[in-house]
């Protein structure tokens, strides 16, 4: 048994080693569409409303269409990956995506022109999703995947503090249109050019290495569960019940919390501030909860991680309008927010392995954007009953309280070792 030291200490080699993917995956998590439109959406609901007359109601739709959306290239990307290489696949995407941006400036008079296009930008940008980048930090990473997917995926800390604000500063200067063609220059002049430099894979570099040390070249296997196991597997179920309640919740405190603030009363200053915080928090909350994932009982990290976000629901229905105290909800909301998504690369990468990591990462994705796409609905439905955010927080703290519960269910992991195995050929 290793001393506590050692269990707390970091391996470094894997970090010199793939640093570059690293990096590239923080970029491509945060420009990727889910997040740059989630986390930008509020900064859009006043300038779009006031445009072209759209109620709040209708415009919160749009966030379910963008989900939706993103629903059918889960279910796609993974196939299309195997077909044509995910380096492929990710350039096409992000010319498409940043075409696809500026498209979207053209939208006019009926909302419907917002819903198509929130619907298709997730489908012709599939390659750029996230699940790109979990899928290349799982392929790098053995002994700090945690830690690894803690940090890219931290990258939607970095859009929540900074894409929200570059967004509202674009809008301010010209007018709402200006928010896309940010993003479309974000895909094309900054990510675009990482990728064609630094996108490859362990399985590219295997030949080299074993010519490099005089070996026969290797064979690459992955292990895990087959598509069909997992998919019958009752943990999965359980992981794609207890994190699709998490993220709806997160969900609808991420797109209200600006226009919530603005209506109690604070500046839109104000709001983009305590909103920034979050930012911080979400990237903080990652870090540490991965680094925890690699070391302790995983299903117990994120049942207390995820729990944060029910105190801060707490706090913002206290009706309050203290701004270290609303910052300290938001604070607690992004802790919550950080560690959802990498706990869920995590989780299905420990419990299945992964052989079938991409599919089945995206089925299970698939669903939590289904639950993240009925949500927005599910919020307008009571805003527009209530007129209040009153009942939207009720719906999110007890999201808090149950997901992470469920996820004490899972018990001790399978025990998949390696990411990529290589054997001399026999």
């Amino acid at each position: 048994m290793g001393s506590p030291i050692g269990l707390a200490s970091i391996d470094f080699t894997e970090f010199k080693h793939s640093w570059r993917v690293l990096v590239l995956s923080i970029v491509g998590v945060a420009i990727s569409i889910n997040a740059a439109l989630l986390y930008g959406f509020g900064t859009l609901v006043i300038p779009l409303q006031q445009a072209f007359g759209w109620s709040r109601s209708e415009l919160q739709v749009a966030v379910t269409f963008l989900f939706g959306g993103a629903v059918l290239s889960l279910q796609v990307v993974g196939w299309i990956n195997l077909r044509f290489g995910m380096r492929r696949v990710v350039v096409a995407s992000l010319l498409l995506i940043a075409l696809g941006y500026l498209a979207t400036t053209l939208i006019s008079g009926s909302v419907w022109s917002l819903y198509l296009a929130f619907a298709l930008l997730p489908i012709i940008g599939m390659g750029s999703l996230a699940v790109t980048w979990t899928q290349l930090l799982n392929l790098w990473f053995v002994r700090n995947r945690g830690l690894a997917l803690a940090i890219g995926l931290s990258g939607t800390g970095i859009t929540a503090a900074v894409v929200p604000r570059l967004m509202a500063w674009g809008i301010e200067r010209w007018d709402w249109r200006a928010a896309f063609v940010i993003l479309a220059v974000l895909n094309l002049g900054l990510l675009l050019p990482l990728v064609l430099i630094w996108f490859r894979l362990p399985i590219d570099d295997a030949p080299a290495r074993a010519a490099d040390d005089g070996k026969v070249a290797p064979h690459v296997w992955l292990e895990g569960m087959s598509l069909r196991e997992g998919l019958v597997s009752r943990r999965f179920w359980i992981c794609n019940v207890a994190l699709a309640l998490v993220i709806s919740a997160i969900v609808g405190m991420v797109t209200n919390t600006i226009p919530m603030l603005r209506d109690r009363g604070l500046s839109g200053a104000d709001a983009s501030l305590i909103f920034g915080g979050f930012g911080v928090s979400l990237i903080f909350g990652r870090v540490v909860v991965g680094y925890l994932l690699d070391r302790m009982w995983p299903p117990g990290v994120a049942a207390v991680s995820l729990f944060l976000p029910a105190l801060g629901c707490l706090i913002y229905m206290n009706g309050s309008n203290d701004l270290p105290l609303l910052g300290l909800a938001a604070v607690l909301v992004g802790f919550g927010a950080g560690a959802e998504f990498d706990i869920a690369a995590f989780l299905i990468a420990r419990y299945f392995g992964l052989r079938e990591y991409g599919r089945l990462f995206g089925v299970h994705q698939g669903l939590n954007t289904v639950a993240s796409a009925l949500a927005p609905l599910l919020f307008a439905a009571l805003f527009s009953y209530t007129a209040s955010y009153t009942a939207m927080l009720s719906y999110c703290f007890v999201c808090s309280l149950v997901g992470p519960a469920l996820l004490l269910t899972l018990g001790r992991d399978p025990g998949f070792g390696g990411v990529v195995a290589l054997a001399g050929r026999s």
